[in-house]
């Protein structure tokens, strides 16, 4: 049983390790997120803003309807941040799935002519709009949350001693099997918790 428990906890501690490597691959048919950052020159960010969502936060939208995103939210930093960290936006886009945040959409450019008419105001301002940016950088990202289901049997250690102590029928709000220390002066102080998890109580996860 302790190997079982040990097991069970090394391979969920070891998660983040691991993602601070290679992430592990989306499944083909599970969404695919990617956060897009754009860092602007100083004093253009209003601007910037403003071209990005006349001229390219309505071709997202038509994506999410046609059902090849599935959400985008658009962000910025609360605090101010060094210049070599900063950026401005952060737009995370969910694809719903990674053929789709991996290839071009067809339908682009019939989509931008439909939505932008006239194209000379329209390529001018998206000139524009990346004259004033610095950098931008693509970070797809992949969520390696444990799933409820394993979530649920990693239990605080509070509640898998609970589980153990049962009733107890001494009406304490500490379980039978915590000693009391009594100081010299008589007085009682905090429990003294018994040995456990591996060495000592051997803890079994309630199913």
């Amino acid at each position: 049983m302790r190997n079982v428990l040990f097991t069970l906890l090394l391979s969920v501690l070891a998660r983040p390790l691991l993602a601070q490597g290679a992430p592990p691959q989306v499944a083909p048919d599970q969404p695919y997120t990617v956060e897009y950052y754009y860092k602007v020159q100083w004093g253009h960010q209003q601007e910037f803003l403003q071209l990005f969502l006349k001229n390219h936060y309505p071709l997202l939208q038509k994506s999410v309807e046609s059902g090849r995103m599935v959400s985008v939210r658009i962000e910025q930093p609360a605090n101010h941040m060094t210049e070599d960290a900063r950026w401005d936006y952060r737009v995370t886009i969910r694809f719903k799935n990674s053929t789709m945040g991996t290839t071009a959409n067809p339908d682009e450019d019939r989509v931008i002519k439909q939505l932008w008419p006239d194209q000379e105001v329209y390529k001018r301002e998206e000139q524009r709009r990346f004259e004033i940016l610095l950098a931008h950088w693509d970070l797809p990202v992949t969520d390696i949350t444990p799933p409820k289901k394993i979530a649920r049997r990693i239990l605080p250690i509070g509640k898998v001693l609970a589980a153990r102590a049962g009733s107890g029928g001494t009406g304490s709000r500490f379980p039978p099997y915590l000693a009391t220390n009594k100081s010299s002066a008589g007085m009682e102080s905090m429990p003294r918790a018994p040995m456990c998890g591996f060495r000592g109580i051997p803890i079994s996860i309630p199913n």
